[in-house]
């Protein structure tokens, strides 16, 4: 299929230029998609990140050339886009669980990570519900975390973030603010700008005013998928989130629209087995 054939584009890109500045903004180009969505594809297709994928990737190249022993730590670390052999150090310990130069040593142990292909794989055994409709753009208010980041920064930053904006007592304010709006509930909206991740709100769609310390900002009139989610928070999202990329959407004849992606978490007991969530994912025709 075209999608399948344009992840494994980019991942041709990003293996031809290992040792070169790998411009993530052009793999997500040649996927046919924003750089936001193109690294949260690939995040939940090969469950690392692709900063992750990139780095593993280097050292095990970097874990071939210091076997070989023809050059020196400073030029394999240059090789592979790092300043300073302590940085190079670091990562290469991190992946190999060794410094670089007893890789040199025979009988050491390393790791290797195969270059990643993405293949089409249905298993169509469990249902998924789920509903398309359009909707006018709406407001929602709550307490924003803003700034450029990529996937590695979100998995980091974001849980953070609402233990932080629960510490304050947030989650209570915001619910203060439901007032029967769509969606209704506490959202986690991805906001994105020029195909970058720009923002996260933990927030409601409401049209009653900002209270102190909290941000507005309109989600724009758009067409989503709406997939009901059941089952304890976060593995059931994860998992509802990674089956949507790799099942529903590659056939759905849908793509990925500009607009945020947005979580919906219900009142209730979010470790209970019957809670419910839903993920608004926005969606164009192809």
């Amino acid at each position: 299929m075209d999608w399948i054939l344009r992840l494994n584009q980019a991942i041709d890109y990003i293996e031809n230029n290992l040792k070169e500045e790998i411009d993530v903004n052009e793999a997500a180009k040649i996927a046919a998609c924003t750089t936001f969505h193109f690294q949260r594809m690939f995040s939940y297709i090969a469950g690392v990140t692709l900063g992750e994928y990139i780095r593993k990737r280097r050292m095990t190249l970097a874990a071939f050339e210091m076997i070989q022993g023809e050059q020196k730590v400073i030029e394999i670390a240059a090789k592979y886009g790092y300043d300073s052999p302590t940085a190079f150090n670091r990562a290469f310990q991190g992946v190999h669980g060794i410094a670089p130069t007893a890789a040199k040593n025979q009988g050491v142990t390393l790791t290797v990570y195969p270059r990643i292909t993405f293949s089409l794989s249905i298993k169509g055994d469990e249902a998924m519900n789920f509903r398309i409709e359009t909707k006018e753009s709406f407001r929602i208010v709550g307490y924003a975390m803003k700034g450029l980041m990529d996937m590695e920064d979100c998995v980091k930053k974001i849980p953070s973030f609402w233990q932080e904006v629960g510490a304050i007592g947030g989650i209570a304010q915001i619910c203060t603010l439901i007032d029967g709006t769509e969606p209704q509930g506490i959202l986690g909206v991805s906001t994105c700008e020029n195909g970058e991740f720009n923002g996260y709100f933990i927030a409601t769609a409401t049209q009653k005013p900002c209270l102190e310390g909290m941000e507005e900002y309109f989600v724009p009139q758009g067409l989503w998928a709406i997939f009901d989610c059941v089952g304890p928070l976060p593995q059931a999202i994860q998992r509802l989130q990674q089956r949507i990329i790799t099942e529903w959407l590659p056939t759905s004849g849908y793509e990925y629209d500009t607009a945020p992606d947005i979580e919906v978490y219900f009142e209730g007991d979010q470790s209970a087995a019957d809670y419910r969530s839903q993920v608004w994912l926005p969606i164009v025709k192809k």
